[in-house]
């Protein structure tokens, strides 16, 4: 067979089958200096968390917002009287703000400028706040062709109905002042504070030109720094009882009730709650009259706190309202002395004191001076006033009767 016979000649001549390949160096090739290798990139990779799968945290409630009182504490009556005054804030520092100005007008330019003197909120138009309360602004257009500002004819009647209610409580407003006097360490409280507190107490505006009718009881000095101070002249022992006092002895047991002051015991005694109770009520009584000298008792001790929360009960006794803000407290702070622990110290008394508000601006209720409801027991006629002015505040017309009628 041919095939065979090629194949046998191959082999005799001894020429290999398949050519052989051509030898590769061993030796790595040159590199070539223009060609760089670059690390491998990952840059397309998600190695964070998209933020919209993010667990967002909770930010933290600031002492500006938190309420003071817990959802299950709250009292929504003593709340409400707090709202209410932001509601009406308008009505009390515009009145006192026009009053003081020459015939009781002020420029309606002039007003959108003073918006916190005159109460209104921040952000709004004052000229489009006025017309909600017809029957307290009225506005009008002066022959230099200016709008200006004032008060209603029905407003300015009610304005000289307060004068003659505050001329004929004169007597009442000097005797608290008398006694705020009698609570402060140095008996004497600068007339600045006085002023800046008058409408909590029910003191007239020109309280200041008023206290020379009464040498025997008051005395104006010049400080250092040149402040006018107003001094104690004579101690009366029929004002240096306090609220308290007069409680304790009509009912004892409901002094005992009214203020917890927890005694320190060892946690193996296992008290049950009753007699927890009992045995805080030993460190109840004694307590410690305002009137005293309780200034010079160690700022630590049971017997100062005890000075400080009848301080703060005899304060809120003597306003009109049984009731008192934070800086009315804190403009007294030196006087009374009250310790910065004051917000801590009222929140221990839930029995007597009620804070309602915010941690940063809160106010302090007198419980005993309020019912179930949150209704004053006692209401001076300053206050009765006050309701009705608040009342006529929101109203937009008169009958024919000229009595405002309510919307």
């Amino acid at each position: 067979m041919a095939w065979l016979r090629l194949f046998s000649r191959t082999l005799k001549s001894g020429k290999p089958i398949v050519r052989s390949l051509p030898k590769i160096s061993s030796s790595s090739p040159k590199p070539n200096p223009n060609l760089t290798t670059q690390p491998f990139s990952t840059s397309f990779l998600i190695t964070k968390t998209p933020d919209k799968f993010k667990k967002k945290r909770k930010k933290p409630e600031s002492a500006r917002t938190k309420p003071v009182q817990h959802d299950s504490t709250r009292l929504q009556h003593f709340e409400s009287l707090v709202t209410r005054d932001a509601h009406l804030r308008f009505l009390t520092r515009s009145k006192e703000f026009i009053t003081k100005q020459p015939d009781r007008i002020l420029r309606l330019d002039d007003a959108g400028k003073l918006y916190r003197e005159l109460g209104f909120p921040r952000g709004r138009k004052v000229t489009r706040y006025i017309p909600k309360h017809p029957l307290i602004f009225q506005t009008y257009r002066h022959s230099d062709g200016k709008m200006w500002l004032g008060f209603s004819d029905f407003m300015e009647d009610l304005l000289e109905e307060e004068r003659a209610l505050m001329d004929s409580m004169e007597l009442d407003r000097v005797n608290r002042v008398r006694k705020l006097l009698m609570m402060t360490k140095d008996k004497r409280i600068l007339l600045s504070k006085i002023h800046h507190t008058r409408l909590l107490f029910g003191i007239p505006d020109d309280f200041r030109d008023r206290v020379g009718k009464y040498p025997d009881y008051f005395r104006v000095v010049t400080g250092q720094d040149g402040n006018r101070i107003l001094e104690l002249v004579n101690w009366d022992l029929n004002l240096s009882v306090s609220e308290l006092e007069r409680t304790f002895m009509v009912d004892e047991d409901k002094a005992r009730r009214a203020f917890k002051f927890p005694l320190k015991h060892g946690i193996e005694l296992e008290l049950e709650e009753k007699d927890t109770r009992k045995l805080n009520q030993l460190n109840t009584l004694p307590l410690v009259s305002p009137y005293s000298d309780g200034w010079k008792l160690d700022v630590w001790t049971l017997e100062a706190e005890k000075y400080r929360v009848g301080i703060v009960h005899e304060f809120l006794s003597l306003t009109l309202e049984k009731r008192a803000s934070i800086h009315h407290i804190v403009e007294f702070k030196d006087e009374f002395s009250l310790t910065r622990q004051t917000y801590q110290m009222l929140k221990k008394q839930p029995s007597t004191f009620y804070l309602a508000g915010t941690e940063m601006n809160w106010t302090v209720f007198l419980k005993d001076g309020y019912n179930g409801d949150g209704v004053l027991i006692r209401k001076d006629p300053q206050v009765l006033f006050n309701e009705k002015l608040y009342k006529i505040a929101d109203m937009q017309q008169m009958d024919n009767d000229s009595h405002p009628i309510e919307r």
